[in-house]
C-alpha cells in the first residue's frame, strides 16, 4: 500500500503516511507535560505511526485554549517534552512534531468548566481586533503592531526550545479559529493597518511567524502549517485563499500545509461525512502545487489508501480513530501484509503471515 512507503521531507524521512493528528488533551499543570502524556504519545510511537504530532502548545502562558493545555514558553515545560522524544526515538521508528500555537480570543477555557474564565481566574484574551467568537464571550484585547511582534519572537522562541528538545517537525496553528487563523480571516479581522484589510495584510502576522520559526531550523527539522480550508462563512476565509496562501508557504519553505476546516465563526452549519474534508487538501495539492495533509472522519486504512491513490494528499491524519486505536498503523499493515514498526517486546502476539 502506498500508506506505507516512506516519504521525504528535508531529511526528515516518515516510515509510513500514517499521522497521528495533535489533539489537546487539557492535561498540563503549568503547561508541563506529565506521566500521562508521555504514556499516551509514547503508546502511539509503538503503534507504529510514521508521525506522531504533540498537541497544540502554546507559545506564551496566554496562547492556551484552556488552564489544562501544554505550554513551551520555558525550560521546564520542553525538559518535560524533551523525555517523550527521546522515548520516541529510542524506541520506534516513529518521528515526533510538535504544533506551535497561540488560542487569541478563544483562550482563557477553564478544562473543568469548558467555560471562558475572567482576567482574574484565567487572563486577558487578544486578538486582532475587539470582536469576541461567541456572544457570552469577554471582548478580547486588540493587539497592537508592537505586540504582534512580540508574539512573532515568542514563536521564535518556542521553536528554539521545540528544536533543543529534538523534535523532528514544527507545525504552526494557523487553523481552527485561533490566532493565526483570527488574522487571515476578514470577518474577525477588521485592522486598518498592515496587518488588517487586504489579503496580503492579513496574511503577514502568519507568514512573519514562519520566516522567525525556520530561522531556528535546519534540514534536520521540517516545517509544517495547519490551516482552515474554509471557515464555511459567507465573505469569510473560503478554500481560494488557502491555495493562493499556501503558494507563499511553499515558496517560505513550509513543507507540507496540513488541512483541516472551520472553527473561527461561531453557529457556522458543515457537512460531516467520512473524509469531509479530503477536497480541500487536494485543492491545496492541486492547485497551489504544494505537499497536503488530509484530516477529517478517515477511519480505515482503505480510505486513507485511496485518498493517497488519487493523488488528494500526501499524509493522513488520523485524530479520533488514532485515539480509539494506538495500533492502528501497525494492525492496517498486517491486513496488507505490509512492513511497519512493530516492538520486539511484543513479538510472540505478532499474527504470523499465512
Amino acid at each position: 500500500m502506498k500508506l506505507f512507503t516512506p516519504i521525504i521531507f528535508r531529511n526528515v524521512e516518515l516510515k509510513n503516511r500514517i499521522v497521528m493528528s495533535p489533539m489537546c488533551m487539557y492535561s498540563a499543570e503549568e503547561g508541563v507535560a506529565n506521566d500521562f502524556h508521555f504514556v499516551h504519545y509514547g503508546s502511539r510511537a509503538q503503534g507504529g505511526a510514521g508521525l506522531i504530532i504533540v498537541e497544540a502548545t502554546g507559545v506564551e502562558p496566554r496562547g492556551r485554549i484552556t488552564d489544562k493545555c501544554l505550554g513551551i514558553w520555558n525550560d521546564e515545560q520542553a525538559e518535560s517534552l524533551k523525555k517523550i522524544v527521546d522515548f520516541v526515538h529510542q524506541n520506534s521508528e516513529s518521528k515526533i512534531g510538535i504544533q506551535l500555537a497561540h488560542a487569541g480570543r478563544k483562550g482563557s477555557v477553564s478544562a473543568d468548566t469548558n467555560r471562558q474564565m475572567t482576567p482574574q481566574e484565567g487572563w486577558q484574551t487578544i486578538a486582532p481586533s475587539p470582536i469576541p467568537f461567541h456572544p457570552s464571550d469577554r471582548t478580547p484585547h486588540q493587539l497592537s503592531a508592537e505586540e504582534i511582534k512580540t508574539l512573532t519572537e515568542d514563536f521564535r522562541l518556542a521553536a528554539k526550545r521545540s528544536v533543543n528538545a529534538g523534535f523532528d517537525v514544527i507545525e504552526i496553528h494557523a487553523a481552527h479559529g485561533y490566532l493565526i487563523h483570527q488574522f487571515l480571516s476578514p470577518l474577525s479581522n477588521t485592522r486598518t493597518d498592515e496587518y488588517g484589510g487586504g489579503f496580503d495584510n492579513r496574511t503577514r502576522f502568519l507568514l512573519e511567524i514562519v520566516d522567525a520559526v525556520n530561522s531556528e531550523l535546519s534540514e534536520e527539522q521540517a516545517l509544517f502549517v495547519r490551516i482552515s480550508g474554509t471557515e464555511y462563512a459567507e465573505n469569510g476565509w473560503n478554500i481560494e485563499d488557502s491555495v493562493k496562501l499556501s503558494r507563499l508557504l511553499k515558496n517560505k519553505n513550509v513543507d507540507l500545509v496540513d488541512v483541516s476546516s472551520g472553527g473561527n465563526i461561531n453557529g457556522v452549519t458543515m457537512e460531516l461525512k467520512p473524509g469531509y474534508q479530503v477536497p480541500l487538501a487536494e485543492a491545496v495539492k492541486k492547485d497551489a502545487d504544494a505537499n497536503s495533509g488530509a484530516v477529517g472522519l478517515i477511519t480505515t486504512a482503505e480510505q486513507a489508501e485511496a485518498i493517497l491513490e488519487h493523488g488528494q494528499a500526501d499524509l493522513i491524519f488520523l485524530a479520533r480513530e488514532i485515539l480509539r486505536n494506538p495500533y492502528f498503523a501497525v494492525q492496517a499493515s498486517w491486513k496488507s501484509d505490509d512492513n511497519c514498526f512493530y516492538p520486539h517486546q511484543y513479538l510472540r502476539a505478532k499474527p504470523s503471515k499465512s
